[in-house]
């Protein structure tokens, strides 16, 4: 899947694995997206008096000074999901580079449609920390795939043009940002309007979730190496002996790299995230120990 050659921008459109690939990211993020957009309000209707020591008392029911406390809760419930994003961009880009972004994005959507699906019958079980821990997966993966997907399309187009063609590929992510919490909004309020329960009406929207990530699977099961016709004269699609080396060699950087410029650079990045994690684990563990 890793090629040796370059394909024009003009070009990359014209081949089925820009559309399929754009697909891919579209129906990952708008699933993705989804779940964040309703992380909040759904630990609170879900689990409502249970996080606060009123079991089967439904929100609507709790009294003020209850209501803050889940809202507190919820907060670091999507502090917990932002961690997993920021962490899944590590963890799963790296884990692309062994194992390929094809099979990435593969465990992305199996992984993601078992645990969509089994996320309703977790929530009714009252399995809390197996259903906090799924969407903190689920929110790895999404953030995975923003990670992996410009070396995705630097396999499959070579790194000349990936600028420009990840640039026209992120139409996705701006489709996937309207539909994913548009469609989570409807299919709440929809069941809302027809008397169905707070605390169910999150099933058929984490279902209807895992049917997008069904066709993400397919699309990104038919993905394969772009014909060498659509390669840019003097080009080709077939790495070199020489290239292959090199690139199973080149494992980052080495200790030479750390510098103390490198080093300090690293720190204003990492001592923020650091502090950030540490507040929001503070706030999450409310919903583990209530």
């Amino acid at each position: 899947m890793i090629t040796a050659g370059n394909i024009r921008l003009a070009d990359a459109h014209r081949t089925p694995q820009f559309w399929l690939v754009w697909v891919v990211l579209c129906m990952n993020v708008s699933a993705g997206i989804g779940v964040l957009s309703m992380a909040s309000p759904m630990l609170q209707e879900i689990f409502a008096g249970s996080l606060v020591h009123q079991p089967g008392v439904f929100l609507a029911s709790l009294d003020a000074s209850a209501k803050t406390a889940l809202a507190g809760m919820a907060a670091g419930f999507v502090g917990l999901l932002s961690l997993f994003n920021i962490g899944g961009r590590f963890f799963w880009a790296s884990m692309s580079d062994r194992i390929g972004r094809k099979t990435t994005y593969m465990i992305f959507f199996a992984l993601g449609i078992l645990l969509y699906a089994a996320t309703p019958s977790l929530a009714h079980m009252g399995l809390r920390s197996l259903f906090v821990l799924s969407f903190c997966i689920i929110l790895s993966m999404y953030g995975g795939g923003f990670a992996t997907v410009p070396a995705y399309l630097a396999d499959l187009f070579g790194t000349q043009f990936v600028g420009a063609i990840h640039g026209r590929l992120l139409t996705a992510w701006s489709v996937a940002g309207v539909v994913g919490p548009q469609i989570v909004g409807f299919l709440r309020d929809s069941q809302i309007r027809a008397g169905v329960n707070q605390s169910l009406v999150y099933d058929r929207t984490m279902y209807f979730l895992a049917g997008l990530l069904v066709v993400g699977l397919l699309c990104n099961a038919l993905v394969r190496p772009v014909a060498a016709r659509w390669f840019a004269a003097g080009s080709t699609g077939t790495p070199s002996a020489s290239a292959q080396k090199q690139s199973r060699q080149d494992d980052g950087p080495g200790v030479n790299a750390l510098t103390p410029t490198v080093v300090l650079a690293w720190a204003m990045v990492a001592l923020p995230i650091l502090w950030g994690a540490y507040q929001t684990l503070l706030s999450a563990t409310a919903i583990f120990g209530s």
